[in-house]
């Protein structure tokens, strides 16, 4: 019996040309937006928030993810959710495993760990983790990826991309610095943390 696969357009729906001043945006705004999220957990989980391991209140990792995801497979088909959102978990949780281990092979330390976890593989990745980063992602890039590439590339003003630039400039110098404090520590980069309410979970 032959199998005939079906054209990677068939499946998924084709990432459109963009100027790299507007993938800076869109990476910048996915940042800011991976920074309140995780204090968003963290609140309810724990009852703090904090500066998530960075000076600055964005988390480049989750901007590069989602950029270079929408530059390698697009966004959802109509109909094809199932396989993009399979292609999202195990994007997710190959990063997160590659991620972790990385900065623990050159910083010397545990960046996070999901041992208490059930059904976790390796210290760095859990399947529930994965399944909620996965449909996070997966509903943003179907909902919101295209839509706010459209208003970038119509609305911003040659200003406005010079800004977008300095601002992913200033994330990626924010990013190596932070990672050289943790590598000197040998742990975690807190600049600061509150707590706003006593932990939920």
């Amino acid at each position: 019996m032959e199998i005939k696969w079906k054209k990677k357009e068939e499946l998924v729906r084709e990432p459109k040309s963009y100027p790299l001043p507007e993938l800076f945006a869109m990476a910048a705004l996915v940042s800011l937006l991976g920074f309140l999220t995780e204090n968003t957990w963290m609140l309810v989980r724990s009852g703090f928030i904090d500066n998530r391991n960075m000076n600055l209140p964005f988390l480049l990792g989750y901007g590069l993810a989602v950029v270079g995801m929408y530059l390698l497979i697009g966004t959802p088909k109509k109909g094809h959710y199932v396989l993009y959102f399979t292609l999202v978990f195990l994007f997710v949780s190959l990063g997160e495993i590659l991620l972790g281990f990385a900065v623990e092979k050159f910083c010397g330390f545990y960046y996070w760990d999901y041992t208490n976890l059930p059904m976790h593989l390796t210290r760095y990745t859990s399947f529930f983790t994965s399944l909620g980063f996965s449909t996070i992602i997966t509903l943003f890039m179907h909902y919101c990826y295209e839509p706010l590439m459209e208003f970038f590339h119509k609305k911003m003003t040659p200003r406005a991309k010079r800004v977008a630039v300095i601002v992913f400039v200033l994330l990626l110098l924010d990013m190596f610095y932070s990672f050289h404090l943790m590598k000197q520590a040998q742990d975690i980069n807190r600049a600061w943390k509150i707590y706003l309410h006593a932990p939920h979970l």
